[in-house]
């Protein structure tokens, strides 16, 4: 089965069918780990063995191979030992990286010419016939003599001006292009540390890339950026960072547990259900996903909020209220925040509201703005603990030695809590990474604990948290390519930090 070129996305819808029906999968590299999501829980991993015995067997075995399996590969051999001991075999094809790679790169590779040649430089070529094409050549296995087979096209009539790119990592965050020509690619590798895979294309094709790359030129390419929070709160986050070209790393700092005497909420809900409250207010997602939880273990559903007004701190946690069925009836058009909810708030008006008690569902740390602000505008308030949080544990010393190191290029706060937190269990950034924030306070935090706040969100999400931190690094870049340098991200910038060269 083909693995596809690298960006585990690429991969077939096919090549997905048989990872989610395979008994075993052989990988074919490392990079190849992260198709496994796609497999059954429980199934057998090996990186080498013999696959025919286990297909013959009876399992359905699933073998990894680079790109496409029919291109530059092994496959003849092992479809004989199939056929040699009986076994059944069928061979999905994959995204070859001679055309994946070229259009991450922004290289049409085929566009307005007659010919898009493909060359394996491990096997013995005829350099002659190659420079005598008018097409684009794509070479595989060539890194390791790009500086020879260059001066073999061109002392085979190939202009030495003929535009090259050389690309590794391709379809990965890791890619990395350089363009040169015949002539100064000596030059322009020197110092450039590619190994393989890459590929070398050489062609007009490769002048187009001003104008059509779009994945190297994404607005954090590249970027390693921390997200200390919770698993379920960041996969969004995770995904919108990803859309940007970042490779986001999750680092929980707060640990979401049940109160610890459950008798509070218990009665609670029990109010709920039998009209003791006017109003139910929800601070957070955490807060809804608590009381989902009470419902569903006593037979409730939505239905439950019959005859409730519902409020919601924010975008998030309103989203997580209509995921359970309940729609809103109060979210704060403006400040996103206990004060913004406040602000918004009807006082107790004693013709209109037959109840004036406000159910609070909230985290054992909750500040006590909202229950002042409610008491002031006339509400009684019941503020209840739905659940703790604690602190996380310490992530692996890697992932600590990053942090304090300058290895991550950004890391995203969302909360005054995940600043302390995160300082408290990995210790401070480092001054060359990128500080986002999600609000005023967040940054109010992070200034107290001495860190330079470089990105505020323009309200109080972690969505819009992520696109300021997207536009921080686009006027980044622009501004380098304005000066006349390659884009560094901030990780490249700290002391000892690798340099490569354009």
């Amino acid at each position: 089965m083909g693995a596809g070129p690298g960006d585990p996305n690429l991969l077939t819808l096919r090549a997905a069918e048989l990872l989610g029906k395979a008994d075993a999968v052989v990988l074919g590299a490392e990079a190849h780990a992260p198709l496994l999501r796609h497999c059954r829980e429980g199934v057998e991993v090996a990186t080498e063995g013999d696959f025919v015995q286990r297909a013959a067997r009876g399992q359905l075995v699933v073998r990894l191979c680079e790109g496409d399996p029919m291109l530059f590969s092994s496959v003849v051999e092992e479809v004989a030992a199939c056929t040699a001991a009986e076994v059944d075999f069928e061979i999905s094809p994959g995204v070859p990286p001679a055309t994946a790679v070229l259009t991450y790169a922004g290289i049409p590779a085929a566009t307005g010419v007659p010919e898009f040649r493909v060359i394996d430089a491990a096997q013995e070529q005829d350099w002659a016939a190659h420079a005598a094409t008018r097409g684009t050549l794509v070479i595989y296995n060539g890194i390791g003599d790009a500086v020879s087979i260059g001066k073999a096209l061109i002392a085979n009539g190939k202009p030495d001006t003929t535009p090259v790119a050389v690309s590794s990592g391709g379809t990965t965050t890791e890619q990395y292009t350089v363009v040169s020509s015949l002539g100064r690619l000596q030059a322009d590798l020197k110092h450039a540390g590619f190994t393989e895979p890459a590929l070398i294309v050489v062609g007009e094709a490769v002048a187009l890339r001003d104008k059509l790359s779009w994945f190297e030129t994404k607005p954090l390419f590249g970027w390693r950026v921390l997200v200390p929070r919770t698993k379920e709160q960041s996969r969004a986050l995770v995904e919108q960072l990803t859309s940007y070209g970042a490779v986001p790393e999750e680092v929980p700092t707060i640990s979401v547990e049940p109160p610890r005497t459950p008798q509070q909420m218990d009665r609670a809900i029990k109010g709920l259900v039998t009209g003791r409250y006017e109003w139910v207010a929800f601070t957070s997602a955490n807060a809804v996903k608590a009381v989902r939880e009470k419902f569903e273990e006593y037979g409730l559903d939505a239905r439950a909020f019959a005859g409730l007004k519902v409020a919601a701190v924010g975008e998030a946690t309103a989203q997580a209220l209509v995921d359970f069925g309940v729609k809103p009836d109060l979210l704060p058009t403006g400040e996103q925040s206990s004060e913004g909810l406040v602000a918004e708030w009807p006082p107790y008006d004693s013709m209109l509201d037959p109840i004036n008690r406000v159910l609070l569902p909230r985290a054992d740390i909750s500040t006590d703005t909202l229950v002042a602000g409610l008491t002031e505008l006339g509400w009684e308030c019941d503020d209840v603990t739905a659940y703790r949080t604690v602190r996380a544990a310490p992530p692996p010393a890697p992932i600590r030695e990053a942090i304090k190191g300058g290895g991550f290029d950004a890391v995203l706060f969302t909360s005054s809590s995940t600043v302390r937190n995160l300082v408290g269990i990995a210790g401070k950034p480092h001054n060359v990474t990128v500080i986002a924030v999600i609000g005023p306070q967040t940054a109010k935090t992070a200034e107290e604990f001495g860190l330079r706040v470089d990105v505020m969100a323009d309200k109080p999400s972690a969505s819009a948290l992520a696109a300021a931190l997207a536009e921080f690094g686009a006027k980044q870049r622009q501004a380098a390519l304005a000066a006349g340098d390659t884009p560094r991200r901030p990780s490249q910038n700290r002391r000892g930090a690798r340099r490569r060269v354009k």
